[in-house]
């Protein structure tokens, strides 16, 4: 078929039918006709008519609903086709109040300010509501909870099955000492075990289907119906993407404090004291709270005021507080203030008493304190209502706070509050944040008080004091205290506490008891601005009086009080009672005084006035101060108190609240009439002021107001939009008088200036201001008979003021930066002002079609503007989108013109007639119109054509017109009753172009400004992606898709010009959030089967698919159409289409260059697709199985996707592996190590090698691939089996074994970790994240990080890492079940088709990779039933094709016949048992199945520390109790056969039994791996085995010579029988070749008369007795030979391979190798005189306790540099931990043992430095450090003794012993330790000893002296050593002792003259050397060298006569030499 017929065939080519080749040659001719441009090839690649980087026409979703009645009623499949009737709601919630009663104003309602005001604090929350929003959350942990407890009983997992190594040890310890062939205790020990339980009907014959259905069901039941509930997302920030619902709008409350005053007690108690308790930031120097006032004095001091106060409210008698802290800092105070009576004297007169007296000195003091009693009672009757200041103190909170043990101490703020940018800062800053929330309760005392001095009581002379309290040297502390106690509690405020009262005194709730004394919450004054709409009536004003300056008024004026009243008139009787009560009064009051300082004409103040402001103000309201003179003594005719001036504050000026600072003149009379309008500044005639009308009375008033801005521009919008309201003119504003005519002007310039004004107070009023500027755009004000278009103007203000808050605070934003007031006023307040049934529409307001109020000026300039393509509107006119333009440009056009000419056609849609339009004006008359425009049109309109910096500033904050226009959208849907009409008609036309024009400009933004402003284009992709979400629900769904296409198209022109992946990653994120629409499924029309679309694709016409008969080849296409990203598909489910292109597209591992920079997103796109799926998989609405395989259909092209991407998966098959068989570092299994078939079949090599060949540029990270895979198992688990089938037949082979690879690759993705793993990760993590020390620990953080939340949080609890390991356990349980669904599809798929062998060995493949893992017993079970029917259906695949498979197949079920589950061990015996059966069935005989048991036994046993022998004789029990009760093949061989082999099986397993009691011991341990080894001489493929499982265990222990050996004799062994096989000149001969590298090869030749010949059945059968086989065995010998630094080693075992390799001209091989020679040589030469190999030891073992050991010796080889101590340290502990340490004793001493004298209940251990020992003649041939470290035999070492018996004495009786030894094999060898088979000793007589000393001496200095580069420390050291005088035993001495007479015994004649010889040579060597250091050495030395030169000179004279001296004999040449002159005492021994 010709390749391009295929692409230009009209079908839609299936992707996947033609294999990986064809298309790639494809693309190669297509790429010759295009002349190769990228694009055009990834655009042709996917076949079919449109490219998956280009968008399809989406489907029109309405048009097709109607056009494809569902079929079915009801149901839940119902449910997907359609949105729920009840999808959205509005509801209207009452807001909560927190007071028992609503904060309204009692009068007030005529103002229509305060109406609207109350209005906005009262009014119920508008909220709408999608109802099946919350569906996609995630309920993960509930379900995890349900699910698990059936599980875990099945969850044994079947990695714990090992015992701890303490119990080994515990085991007996000698080796049993049955020899190997003893068969009756084997066969005895068999007989007497238990079997597990047989499976039943296991041997009957049954049809394969009934099986089949049978394992099917099994497998179906109870399963978890959740997959993604078992794996955590991958990043908990991005699920299914949700706006978070704001928070409700609540009033603000700091951190709340509650302090409790308990008691204040003095040294004396004469008269009532009054508190007051209050706030003070000293760093920001402001008082930050009101004051509480209360009162702790008894009932019976407060009888004494009885006159002056009537009754008290429960309201004053408050004892506790709550504060509210918004700032906490290190520098606020907690102030007290106390208050007494007024009498006479001065503070420090009065406080006098209070410090003198002593409570203590009561008695002795009794008249005095009577006297002060009875005056207090005089001042208190007549002075009662006046106070006096008396003292105070502080609390510094931070003290309290920390001290009182913060429970976290570094907590940053946590309120919710928005803090300015400014502030923020200060507040997160070190030291300066502070917790209140969180501290330990505390009581405090306090016992000093200060006496408050009356000149310093201003608040300025107390932040002073404050400040100087936090120095240590404070001031205060030298004054005098007051002594007292004043007990209060601190603590956190509780949640919601009872009997609580607001500032404005109304009871919050719970309020169970109006009787009970409550608690106060204290008004805050943060300490710097707070940012929180205002959402409760309040309107208080506090006036602090400061400070009064009478000193310039004539007359007696001295203790003078202030009174304050509220005045709404002139007359005494219009003072008001809105005055709050302090403590123990009542609780409002008409007049309140301030406290007098005795005798100060200019007093400070220290008051505070809380006033309750009525809510509506008129010019006549004021306060009135009034100045009076309190005369305390009693004289006669004087009053009690004197007025002394008059002043006042009016509270209105302009119309607006007057607060602030003021400074006011004082009148000496009372004022004059109607004064109060007028301020006391203005100087009215005939009036006196004190000191000439100069302010002199200074005062501060401050409000709390939810009523008054207080900000002027503010204060002139709200006026003027009221003034329209009530439509009265001339409108006093200010000083302005505003008439009707030029309203207009005023009213937009106030619109235009609220930019100018604060931002506390627009936020305050925040929602009020909103919604007028919302009423301003909808009901155009008429102002003079004309209607005025305020859209524009508000549409602005609101841009700038949204964008304002958005820059300024910051800190409140979700994390789509939507500001958190903002989003509140949408979601709660915001409406559509109209809509409210019951709110009366003024009539002023234009009643208008929408069409008619566009005035001409705006069109003309609109039309003007789009024709000449605004480049704000639609990019450049070169713009590649015509699309967008010709929308904008057109209809634009088209509406203006509209306006002036036809007028009418447009507006039909709303019922209107055309009208003849002659002029704008007849037409508002003639046409009866609606009354008002819609917001959301308005809002579209005016955006659409908003430019410059009004559209910059619509579009930073685009969510919030978005969101507002949504929620219109609805609003206006909900109250015409259209949420239920057909969504076609829901919307004018007008309005629908608006929204294209908008959304297509939006995109062209982001395209183009992504480079240069990141942020604002990220926030604008979000927003715009939510608005299209949000549109799905309530638009014309079509149309919406076709919006997502234009924003998809202007991004992907952008995207393949410039490549780059931020704009893909916009995208992905766009996406993200258009899909997660609650009715996602839904919108992918989820029922089709891809019927054709309306415009069909050529190959399928229309008629074929409508015809009943249809024809296999439509059939066909569809099914492929399902699983491809074909058009259909992509046009009929077109979100998830779009989904899976970007998947498909990101993850292309083909891109030709074309799309790498995309790699940077595959993590991001698998998340998009994890998420999607993982929601649906949570949801309730799709549940049920039949729902949900609707869901998985539109994700079938997953499926392929994946498949493409196998190559750059993460391989998880790497590491496991190993891990998972013990580490043999031979394969990756170590069954294919031990069987296997001699050509392995190409197709099953590992996958790890598929993988590892293919990779391209990067892969996936592990996490990415894991997500992927999970989701590739939930479309599999999901879908619909015979959809799936189906498919499965039209794949091609390679694709099918290419899913089956993928299937192999998710066994081991899923793999069981285990607790353990859990547990490290936890314990690993460390705080850098990169410290993880060994390769074992990478490996977990490699394949885990999907746990990875983990690592950022602390270290998890027990439990919780319980669970997650269930949770792991129950996902890869879940996991593999599904993969063996999958396989069981394949394998019904593929049993018909001819190509049925490759993939059925693919699927074996795969189910025993799954064996191979740790899996649950459930999954097992399971898992054999399945093998056990793939067997039974095709027993000749394993048999006769897929020999290597069998041999794995044994190895596994062996494994798993050695769980500790019974279940699993009795599925595992049965599978065996058939399968011998099978194998016998086939031929009579079982020979295949009988060797790969045997070998897979014995490789089982080798290399797993975790194996049990007690539960494999079980199995093998149950094995043979099969064979007895099968009647079938009673008569045949069968049952001896088997018995047969189960003996041998229990044989070797006894052998190995004793392995495992050595496990400790590595010596022990390769010691019986070797006789293990031995014993299968006679069967290579066996002793092959063990051989590599010796070389695995030496790898682990870094013995890297002896792994090496043992591949060395392993190929020794295959170059034997394969000499024997067959004949090639270049392949080793056998053994001998190997010589060179080891002498000890020759072991392996097979000579002898019992080696099998290699042609029998089954014989070297394994993949290793090949050519490749041994290749490899060599190349990894020279690995190990390099690691082990022995590189003349490496060299030999290449000169083996070369010849293989040069005869099969393999030149890339040899590159290599020569490459890795000239690294060894380039080693061997740059090491020089750095290399070490081994150091050895002789140890031997005495004692019965050693078992084989005792009296046996080794020479051991250990690593380099071992010190004696070292071994010596390592042996004792290692025996002493398992005999008991007292058993055990190390010999001292070298000399020969007497068994006799050792204690026989002991266990002795001596050990010997040894040396390589080599005669004259071996030393020319060993001249390199390597010729003298490698093939040792021969060892030495020497021990000094006398004959005496002690070791060391005097020079003449001092003897030396030599031992040589000789060891079995030469080192290096497969093993570590080698028995000593010969020992021969040599002893040396004194002066051969001495001799000795001389020569070496003699060397040493030879040495120094020669030494190149010459080193002079080293020659003066050996010279002290020779000539220096000092040294003891030195060479004079041995001259001395030896040389002074010739010998008696002439025997000793010739040892006599050869030291004589020596020292001649001796004296010749120092003078040389002295010579040399004489030209080394520098002028400091001179000394000492002359000091040398004198010894050497001694030491010659001495010498002298010793050494002339010659024996005459020797120089006779008559004499005899006597052959026994040499006494040479040699004795041998064995």
């Amino acid at each position: 078929m010709g390749y391009l017929s295929v692409l230009y065939s009209n079908a839609i080519c299936a992707v996947l039918l033609f294999s990986r080749t064809v298309a790639a040659e494809v693309r190669k001719q297509i790429a010759g006709q295009y002349g190769g441009s990228p694009q055009l090839l990834k655009n042709l690649s996917v076949g079919g008519n449109i490219p998956l980087t280009e968008a399809v026409e989406p489907v029109d979703f309405e048009e097709y609903l109607i056009t494809h009645p569902p079929l079915i009623e009801s149901g839940p499949l119902r449910d997907l086709i359609e949105f729920p009737p009840d999808d959205i709601e509005v509801l209207y919630t009452p807001r909560e109040c927190r007071t028992l009663g609503q904060a309204v104003p009692e009068e007030g309602e005529n103002d229509p300010h305060v109406r609207d005001c109350v209005r906005s604090y009262t009014e119920d929350w508008a909220v709408v509501n999608r109802k099946y929003d919350a569906s996609l959350d995630f309920h993960l942990k509930s379900v995890l909870s349900l699910e698990l407890i059936f599980f875990l009983n099945s969850l044994n997992i079947n990695t714990d099955f090992c015992m701890s190594q303490d119990d080994l040890k515990r085991r007996s310890m000698s080796i049993d000492d049955t020899p190997r062939g003893s068969w009756a205790c084997s066969i005895f020990d068999l007989k007497n075990s238990q079997p597990d339980a047989l499976l039943p009907h296991l041997l009957d014959r049954v049809p394969n289907e009934e099986i089949d259905h049978h394992n099917e069901d099994q497998r179906k039941s109870n399963r978890h119906r959740e997959l993604f509930a078992l794996h955590p997302a991958l990043d908990e920030e991005e699920p299914i993407e949700r706006h978070c619902v704001p928070d409700v709008p609540k009033e603000h409350f700091g951190q709340r404090l509650l302090v409790k005053c308990l008691s204040l007690k003095f040294e004396i108690e004469i008269e009532p004291i009054f508190a007051s308790l209050a706030l003070y930031d000293v760093k920001e120097k402001k008082k930050i709270s009101e004051n509480f006032y209360f009162d702790l004095n008894s009932e019976q001091t407060k009888a004494m005021l009885r006159p002056h106060i009537p009754s008290a409210a429960i309201s004053t008698l408050a004892r506790s507080a709550v504060f509210s802290i918004t700032y906490p800092s290190q520098d606020v105070f907690l102030v007290i203030k106390l208050e007494k009576v007024l009498q006479q004297g001065d503070i420090g007169e009065c406080a006098e008493p209070y410090m003198v007296f002593k409570e203590s000195d009561a008695a002795k003091n009794k008249e005095k304190l009577e006297k002060l009693r009875s005056q207090s009672e005089q001042f208190c009757q007549r002075l009662g209502r006046y106070r006096m200041p008396f003292a105070w103190t502080a609390i510094h909170l931070m003290n309290i706070v920390n001290s009182a043990g913060s429970l976290e101490r570094d907590t940053e703020l946590e309120m919710g509050l928005i803090v300015g940018r400014r502030s923020l800062e200060r507040t997160t800053s070190g030291d300066e944040s502070c917790s209140l929330t969180s501290f330990r309760p505390a009581t405090l005392t306090v016992t000093n008080f200060f006496k408050q001095e009356g000149d310093r009581l201003s608040d300025e002379d107390l932040y002073k004091f404050l400040a100087d309290m936090r120095r240590p040297s404070s001031v205060l502390r030298r004054l005098r205290p007051i002594t007292a106690q004043l007990k209060i509690d601190i603590s956190p405020a509780p949640e919601n506490p009872h009997y609580c009262l607001t500032p404005d005194l109304l009871q919050v709730k719970p309020y169970p008891d109006s009787r009970v004394r409550p608690t106060k919450e204290i008004l805050e004054f943060p300490a710097r601005d707070i940012y929180v709409p205002n959402t409760t009536y309040r309107n208080l004003l506090h006036v602090n009086p400061q400070s009064l300056n009478f000193a310039n008024r004539q007359g007696s004026a001295r203790n003078i009080t202030v009174k304050v009243q509220f005045m709404n008139g002139e007359d005494p009787s219009n003072a008001m009672p809105v005055i709050f009560g302090k403590s123990s009064c009542s609780e409002y009051s008409k007049e309140t005084y301030t406290a007098v300082v005795y005798h100060n004409r200019s007093p400070d103040f220290h008051d505070e006035v809380k006033i309750k402001l009525p809510a509506s103000l008129t010019d006549h309201h004021h306060i009135l101060f009034t100045f009076y003179h309190v005369s305390c003594q009693q004289k006669q005719n004087t009053p009690l108190e004197t007025p002394v001036g008059y002043t006042w504050i009016p509270m209105l000026q302009n119309g607006r609240l007057r607060t602030g600072h003021f400074c006011l003149p004082v009148s000496l009379e009372k004022p004059p009439q109607s004064y109060s309008v007028l301020s006391p500044d203005v100087p009215l005639p005939g009036m006196k002021w004190v000191d000439n009308h100069r302010g002199v009375f200074n005062v501060e008033v401050v409000a709390a107001s939810a009523i008054h801005t207080q900000d002027q521009y503010l204060d002139k919008f709200f006026a003027l939009v009221h003034a329209l309201d009530e439509h009265m003119f001339p409108v006093r504003i200010g000083d302005m008088r505003i008439m009707e005519n030029n309203l207009e002007a005023e009213l937009k310039s106030s619109i235009a200036a609220l930019n100018s004004s604060q931002l506390e107070p627009v936020v305050r009023f925040l929602h009020l201001l909103l919604d007028k500027l919302v009423l301003l755009m909808v009901r155009p004000p008429v102002i003079a008979g004309q209607i005025v278009n305020l859209g524009q103007a508000s549409f602005e203000v609101m841009a700038s003021i949204v964008n304002r808050l958005h820059k300024y605070l910051d800190t409140s934003q979700d994390m789509h930066g939507r500001n958190s007031l903002l989003s509140s006023y949408i979601h709660y307040v915001f409406r559509l002002p109209n809509m409210d049934p019951n709110s009366p529409s003024p009539v002023h307001y234009a009643t208008m079609a929408r069409s008619a109020v566009r005035p001409a000026s705006l069109n003309l300039n609109r039309s003007r503007s789009l024709s000449n393509s605004n480049p704000d509107i639609s990019g450049t006119p070169t713009s590649p989108d015509d699309e967008v333009r010709s929308i904008i440009g057109s209809k634009g056009l088209d509406r203006s013109n509209s306006w002036v000419h036809t007028m009418g056609c447009k507006s039909a849609p709303w019922g209107t007639s055309p009208g003849s339009s002659s002029d704008a004006k007849q037409v508002i008359l003639t046409i009866p119109t609606p009354k008002f425009k819609l917001f959301h049109e308005e809002l579209a309109l005016q955006w659409v054509v908003s430019s410059g910096s009004v559209r910059e500033g619509a579009l930073q904050q685009a969510w919030f017109f978005f969101e507002l226009m949504v929620k219109s959208i609805i609003h206006h849907l909900y109250f015409t009753d259209r949420l239920q009409s057909p969504r076609k008609n829901r919307f004018p036309e007008r309005f629908m172009d608006d929204i294209t024009a908008l959304v297509s400009t939006i995109a062209g933004d982001i395209v183009s400004r992504f480079q240069k402003d990141l942020e604002l284009v990220e926030r604008l992709n979000t927003s715009l992606a939510f608005f299209l979400n949000d549109l799905l629900s309530v638009m014309d769904r079509g149309f919406v898709f076709s919006l997502i296409k234009t924003y998809w198209k202007q991004v992907s022109t952008k995207l393949y010009a410039l490549q780059n992946p931020t704009l893909e990653s916009l995208r992905l994120d766009f996406l993200r959030i258009a899909c997660s629409h609650e009715h996602y499924v839904t919108l992918n029309l989820p029922f089709s089967l891809l019927t054709p679309p309306a415009s069909p694709s050529p190959s399928v016409s229309s008629a074929t698919s409508q015809s009943s008969g249809f024809s296999t080849q439509v059939q066909d296409q569809k099914i492929a159409n399902m699983f491809e990203l074909s058009v259909p598909f992509r046009e009929q489910h077109y979100l998830a289409g779009l989904v899976l292109t970007e998947l498909a597209v990101i993850l292309d591992p083909e891109a030709d260059g074309s799309v790498p920079w995309m790699f940077g997103l595959h993590k991001k796109v698998i998340s998009v697709v994890h998420n999607l799926l993982s929601s649906h998989d949570s949801d309730p609405r799709y549940a049920d199985p039949e729902v949900k395989a609707r869901v998985a259909l539109l994700y079938l092209p997953l499926i392929g996707i994946v498949m493409e991407t196998l190559p750059q998966l993460h391989d998880f098959t790497g590491t496991e592996e190993q891990e998972a068989e013990g580490n043999s570092m031979i394969s990756q299994t170590v069954a294919m190590a031990i069987a296997g078939t001699s050509n392995p079949s190409p197709s099953l090599k590992s996958i790890h090698l598929v993988l590892q060949a293919t990779r391209q540029h990067g892969s996936f990270s592990a996490e990415s691939s894991r997500s992927l895979l999970i989701c590739l198992l939930w479309v599999l688990k999901n879908a619909d089996e015979m959809v799936l089938q189906k498919w499965f037949t039209d794949l091609s082979v390679s694709q099918l074994n290419r899913l089956l690879d993928l299937l192999y690759l998710c066994v081991s993705c899923f793999e069981y970790k285990g607790k353990k793993a859990f547990e490290r990760m936890n314990s690993q993590r460390s705080p850098s994240g990169s410290a993880f020390g060994s390769q074992e620990n990478l490996r977990w953080r490699k394949d885990m990080t999907h746990w990875r939340q983990t690592s950022e949080k602390m270290d998890k609890t027990r439990a919780e890492l319980e669970h997650e390991a269930i949770i792991d356990g129950n996902l890869a349980t879940e996991a593999n079940l599904i993969i063996l669904d999958t396989l069981e599809i394949i394998v019904q798929t593929v049993s018909v088709t001819e190509s049925k062998e490759s993939i059925l060995g693919g699927v074996l493949k795969v189910l025993l990779h799954s064996m191979a893992c740790n899996q649950s017993a459930l999954y097992l079970q399971h898992c054999f039933a399945t093998q056990r029917a793939l067997v039974s259906k095709f027993p000749e695949l394993l048999f006769e094709e897929e020999t290597e498979q069998c041999a794995d197949l044994c190895l596994r079920l062996l494994r798993n016949c050695s769980s500790s589950i019974s279940t699993i061990r009795a599925h595992a015996s049965a599978s065996l048992y058939l399968l011998m059966r099978q194998n016998f069935e086939i031929g009579n005989n079982f020979a295949r199945v009988k060797m790969q048991v045997t070998m897979s036994l014995s490789s089982l046993v080798g290399t797993s520390q975790n194996f049990n022998e007690e539960f494999l004789r079980r199995s093998l029990k149950t094995i043979l109790t099969y064979a007895e009760e099968d009647l079938e093949l009673r008569e045949t061989t069968f049952p001896d056969q088997v018995q047969d082999l189960v003996f041998n099986l229990h044989m070797i397993l006894s052998d190995t039994v004793k392995m495992k009691e050595h496990q400790e011991d590595p010596e022990m341990l390769i010691d019986l791996m070797y006789r293990i080894a031995k014993g299968y001489q006679t069967s290579p493929d066996l002793r092959l085995t063990w051989l590599q499982n010796m070389a695995g265990k030496h790898s682990e222990r870094n013995n890297h010579a002896e792994a090496a050996q043992c591949l060395v004799h392993s190929a020794a062994l295959v170059a034997e029988y394969l000499s024997m096989l067959e004949d090639r000149k270049y392949l080793p001969v056998g053994c001998v070749t190997f010589q060179n590298i080891s002498s000890n090869v020759l072991e392996e030749s097979a000579v002898s008369d019992d080696v099998v010949s290699p042609d029998e059945e089954g014989i070297c059968s394994g993949k290793y007795f090949t050519e490749a086989g041994l290749v490899g065995l060599l190349e990894q010998a020279a690995a190990s030979f390099s690691m082990a630094g022995l590189y003349e080693a490496v060299n030999e075992v290449y000169k083996v391979l070369i010849p293989v390799h040069e005869a099969n001209r393999d030149a890339k091989k040899l590159a290599t190798i020569h490459g890795k020679l000239q690294e060894a040589f380039g080693k061997i030469v740059h090491q020089n005189g750095k290399r070490m190999f081994g150091t050895y030891f002789r140890v031997g073992f005495y004692g019965s306790k050693f078992g084989d050991l005792d009296e046996q010796e080794f020479v051991y080889k250990e690593p380099a540099i071992t010190k004696l101590a070292e071994i010596s340290h390592r042996l004792e502990s290692f025996y002493g931990e398992r005999f008991g340490e007292d058993q055990v004793e190390v010999i001292k001493d070298s000399n020969p043992v007497d068994k006799c004298k050792l204690d026989p209940n002991k266990a002795f251990i001596q050990i010997t430095y040894v040396e390589p020992y080599f005669d004259t003649y071996e030393m020319k041939d060993r001249i390199t450090y390597f010729d003298k470290n490698y093939n040792l035999r021969r060892f030495v070492y020497c021990t000094p003794f006398t004959l005496d018996g002690r070791a060391h004495g005097d020079l003449h009786e001092q003897f030396k012993r030599k031992t040589n030894l000789t060891t079995s094999h030469a080192f290096p060898y497969i093993k570590t330790r080698i028995n000593i088979i010969h020992k021969e000793e040599i002893i040396s007589t004194p002066i051969e000893v001495a001799i000795e000393d001389m020569q070496k001496k003699t060397q040493e200095l030879a040495f120094a002296t020669h030494q190149d580069p010459s080193d002079a420390k080293m020659l003066q050291m050996v010279l002290q050593g020779s000539v220096g005088t000092t040294v003891n035993q030195g060479p004079l001495e041995v001259a001395q002792v030896f040389l002074s007479e010739i010998p008696s015994d002439p025997k000793l004649y010739r040892h006599h003259n050869k030291l004589r010889l020596c020292f001649k040579d001796f004296t010749k060597r120092c003078e040389d050397s002295l010579r040399k250091n004489k030209s080394l050495i520098g002028p400091d030395q001179k000394e000492y060298q002359r000091e040398l030169e004198r010894n050497y000179h001694r030491l010659k004279e001495a010498l002298q006569p010793l050494i002339n001296r010659k024996i005459p004999q020797l120089y006779k040449p008559v004499l005899q030499v006597n052959s026994h002159s040499r006494m040479s005492l040699r004795k041998l021994d064995v």
